[in-house]
């Protein structure tokens, strides 16, 4: 009989059912032999008690035939004996009644009391992958870049190009000179429509995506190639060969507004918090420096809040903590292998993993407590992390090559990543977001309820 069937009968006959086992039943079911009673034996009236259960019980059960002299005299005699009484046990107390050590509510909860969160599907493969030919396989490059106008910007060569993830087009938004390439570094503004173009030739090119049309070209800041950038707000903030970081505000002419000093080596990461007050710059000379936006000096370089010297090679990967502001998370080269996490109020290293392979990129999934990370030799796989117990969720297969770039859909859900083996392969490794409220305001206005007087 298959499991959850119940045996049909007949109609009009029920199932023939042994007495003996429902009697069991019975008496186990019942709660009148389940407790315990003791009599008191100084209110029994034995004499009567043995009569009864031998001969005055043979008038109910078994009836005989009697003369009027001889219910006379059985009535004269019970009224001698005080027969008359209908209780032959006393009871000093009631029963006490039964105590429910445990609620039936909790030994048998409703089948459907709490909704359990389903658990999430994350496919081992992607779901789409497109050529990159002349992708530069350099691991202290930036070549990967997903706008909030969800169109992603990559550079092959000294080509940049726009595919738009809504029709899924491509466009071809500028070929550099040959003095001037490749394309070492992009970066999308905040506002999705326009871009930053870091150079081989020290140079940084601005466009508006939009019209196709060069802006402006920053000058005279960097020394060598520019492999990072980043943006806070109007200001963008480049990493150069020469290990300088330099932060320009692209609305005037003299954008050199701050020099930050103190990798001897190449800028290969560069990461602003999502508050805009901390710069996490990572370096080919292993070291990791913490920047507050507060400590500016426009007259001389600026001094780091904190320099974290833990890994044992150069540190590409940052990603900041979408939940936990003053967290941030660094990944090493292949002399290293391990993410590390960081209190930046602090400058304390609170966790330390080693991943077995070269850490290239990290991404936080911003809608459940999980890091993303991408490696190099041997594997070129991508690692999901459950923070902070790190433990493996999964692990995305399919690059021949290490996997250099990785950057994240405007929604959160897509990432793609790039690699040394000319393909840019899409992954929905973190899911669809739960619809919620929207946020509320990070600063509101003091008395915005409160009409403003002219």
């Amino acid at each position: 009989m298959d499991a959850g069937s119940w045996p049909q009968t007949s109609s009009g006959k029920a199932k023939a059912r042994s007495p003996l086992q429902d009697q069991l039943t019975h008496r186990k079911n019942s709660r009148e032999n389940l407790d315990r009673f003791i009599p008191n034996r100084s209110a029994m009236d034995f004499d009567f008690a043995h009569y009864m259960l031998t001969e005055g019980r043979k008038g109910k059960e078994n009836p005989v035939v009697s003369s009027p002299s001889r219910e006379a005299y059985q009535k004269q005699l019970a009224e001698a004996l005080n027969m008359n009484r209908t209780r032959i046990l006393a009871f000093k107390n009631k029963p006490p009644t039964p105590v429910e050590l445990i609620p039936d509510h909790i030994l048998n909860p409703p089948l459907h009391s709490k909704s359990t969160k389903p658990k999430r599907h994350i496919p081992q493969s992607s779901e789409r992958t497109l050529d990159a030919p002349d992708i530069v396989d350099d691991f202290y490059l930036n070549l990967l870049d997903w706008g909030s106008s969800n169109i992603l910007s990559i550079a092959l060569g000294n080509t940049v190009y726009l595919w738009n993830a809504s029709d899924s087009s491509t466009s071809e938004l500028v070929t550099v000179d040959e003095e001037d390439g490749p394309v070492t570094s992009v970066s999308w503004a905040p506002d999705g429509r326009h871009i930053a173009i870091g150079l081989n030739s020290s140079h940084v090119q601005l466009w508006d995506s939009t019209s196709n049309r060069l802006l402006r070209t920053l000058k005279g800041g960097h020394r060598g190639r520019v492999g990072s950038l980043a943006w806070n707000n109007h200001i963008l903030t480049t990493g150069g060969m020469d290990g300088r970081i330099i932060n320009n505000d692209v609305r005037i002419r003299s954008h050199i507004v701050e020099t930050y000093r103190g990798h001897q080596q190449e800028v290969c990461g560069l990461k602003w918090s999502s508050s805009g007050q901390q710069l996490a710059s990572g370096g080919n000379d292993n070291l990791v420096h913490i920047w507050d936006s507060s400590m500016t000096s426009s007259s001389s370089p600026t001094h780091w809040l904190h320099r974290l010297e833990d890994h044992r090679a150069a540190v590409k990967a940052l990603a900041w903590c979408p939940f936990q502001g003053n967290l941030l998370a660094t990944g090493g080269g292949g002399g290293d292998q391990c993410i590390k996490f960081w209190n930046t109020h602090t400058g304390a290293c609170i966790n330390s993993v080693n991943t077995g392979s070269q850490v290239c990129a990290l991404l936080w999934n911003k809608n459940e407590r999980e890091l993303l990370s991408s490696h190099g030799f041997t594997q070129n796989q991508l690692i999901l992390w459950k923070y902070p117990s790190m433990v493996k969720m999964a692990e995305l297969t399919g690059h021949t090559s290490r996997v250099l770039y990785m950057t994240q859909s405007p929604d959160g859900c897509t990432v793609a990543s790039a690699a040394g083996d000319e393909t840019l392969r899409f992954w929905n490794v973190f899911g669809t977001p739960e619809l919620s409220k929207p946020k509320p305001r990070a600063n509101p206005e003091p008395f915005a309820h409160i009409n403003r007087i002219r």
